[in-house]
């Protein structure tokens, strides 16, 4: 079986790359940015099952050179996370053109090659920023995407969820909760970068971190634990649904976090500091669904989690 991943070299989608071969999949990676060693060194175990290929997915050319003699499945990962209001301003053109047309693409290729089942990886962003802190969300919660990139990924779920009933194959979304782990860094399309990327990267150099709003909530997911959920979801026998949250059941308070930090470091300094701006949804994710129907829950609980990124970043030497 051959799985053909936009955006393999990325920060979810090495990961995703990693959770396929590790299930046996034989993977073509479709991504602007060339492996890099950080990427080569993450999935070298699995390197006879990976071959990558340099190329937009805007760029018809090298979607079909990636396309190569055959695939059987698409997950499609590649977008331009722009978030943060300073690149939405100045590179607005840039996010719908990728984010929906590169879409568009691939669901064309999935058109053509009639693949078995094309997996759209969505986010929990197409809920919106709700003020209500305590609201749990499902599948069937009404979506309000409010920037861009939300946008996005909600309209590519409605292109992906018709063009699988016009054209008679599989489609589904997968929404993301908030990632963090392994992987994630600046690149061209992903400038915005998680708070605990910058708090791991501080305890391993034996740094400060930087405390804003201690009440502050945020649903974080290990990162391993969402490539798994994309994993099961793609390869899942029967799916009863057309989307699913892939999330972990938490939400916790940054206070939550500093002392699950302080068990794992003890000598860690902390910085009280004004409030900043966090990314990611405020509100629980509901993952039951995917539990459910699949048998998959989130593995990784907080401290488990955070002790095994930091650990990677040790192992890696990788602090930025």
């Amino acid at each position: 079986m051959v799985t053909l991943v936009t955006g393999g070299t990325g920060f979810v989608g090495s990961n995703i790359v990693k959770a396929l071969a590790i299930k046996g999949h034989s993977i073509v990676s479709l991504d602007i940015a060339p492996p890099n060693a950080m990427v080569k060194a993450y999935l070298e175990p699995w390197k006879s099952q990976v071959s990558f290929v340099q190329g937009d997915v805007l760029n018809q050319e090298d979607i079909e050179r990636a396309a190569g003699t055959g695939v059987d499945r698409i997950v499609h990962a590649a977008v331009f996370t722009g978030i943060m209001t300073e690149i939405e301003k100045s590179r607005s053109r840039s996010i719908v053109d990728i984010n929906l047309m590169g879409t568009t693409n691939m669901l064309e290729l999935a058109r053509k090659l009639s693949v078995d089942r094309f997996l759209y990886v969505s986010s929990g962003s197409v809920y919106g920023d709700g003020p209500d802190l305590d609201e749990v969300l499902s599948e069937e919660t009404l979506p309000d995407p409010r920037s861009l990139y939300a946008i996005g990924k909600y309209t590519s779920e409605l292109l992906t969820r018709r063009y699988g009933e016009l054209h008679d194959f599989q489609a589904v979304s997968v929404r993301l909760g908030t990632p963090y782990g392994p992987m994630e860094r600046i690149t061209d399309h992903r400038e915005n970068q998680s708070l605990l990327k910058e708090w791991t990267a501080n305890i391993v150099m034996g740094r400060p971190i930087e405390v804003g709003d201690r009440e502050e909530r945020r649903s974080f997911t290990y990162v391993t634990d969402i490539a798994d959920g994309v994993a099961t979801v793609l390869d899942a026998p029967k799916l009863s649904y057309d989307v699913y949250n892939d999330s972990s059941a938490d939400c916790t308070t940054m206070a939550e976090v500093i002392a699950v930090l302080q068990e794992l470091r003890p000598d860690l300094n902390i910085i009280d500091v004004a409030q900043r701006e966090l990314f990611g949804r405020a509100s629980k994710m509901d993952a039951t669904r995917m539990e459910q129907d699949l048998g998959f829950a989130a593995k990784f609980g907080l401290a488990a989690g955070l002790q095994d990124y930091l650990a990677w970043r040790e192992a890696s030497g990788f602090t930025e």
